[in-house]
């Protein structure tokens, strides 16, 4: 299986922190994350207020929302090249640079297919950030 990003013009992938299309070649499956914002991901449900304070920084909330992500990759023993696409749902558009300094961190060099949305609250009281994805799983990961 082959995971590929596609840029109409590769000379101007450098000014985008994602990639315009992403191509997969060979077997695969797909793996659909849920949304996930900095509370945990495992936590009370009706929800209990301790669980649900948040820290104000949206690059902390990133990492723990990519750190909640990440448990789901390593169940599938993938990592972060085999996410196709993500959509990131931000309370203040302001804070997108903030928030892809974080996601680099985690991806690197790949940048999979990206989708941004700014809408006025998420699940959680004081969540600015929500982040799901899309990976491909090959087959011989079984």
């Amino acid at each position: 299986m082959k995971i590929n990003s596609i840029h109409p013009d590769p000379s101007q992938a450098d000014k985008l922190p994602y990639s315009p299309s992403v191509y997969i070649q060979g077997g695969g499956d797909l793996l659909f994350i849920s949304g996930s914002t900095a509370i945990p991901l495992y936590h009370s449900h009706p929800h209990v207020h301790e669980e649900h304070i948040l820290p104000d920084d949206i690059r902390e909330q990133t990492r723990r929302a990519m750190d909640d992500i990440k448990l789901s990759l390593d169940a599938c023993n993938i990592d972060w090249n085999n996410v196709v696409k993500v959509t990131k749902y931000l309370t203040d558009m302001r804070e997108a640079d903030a928030m892809h300094e974080v996601m680099g961190e985690y991806f690197g060099d790949w940048k999979p297919a990206s989708t941004m949305v700014c809408i006025n609250n998420l699940s959680s009281p004081g969540a600015r950030v929500e982040i799901d994805m899309i990976a491909m799983v090959p087959h011989n990961k079984d």
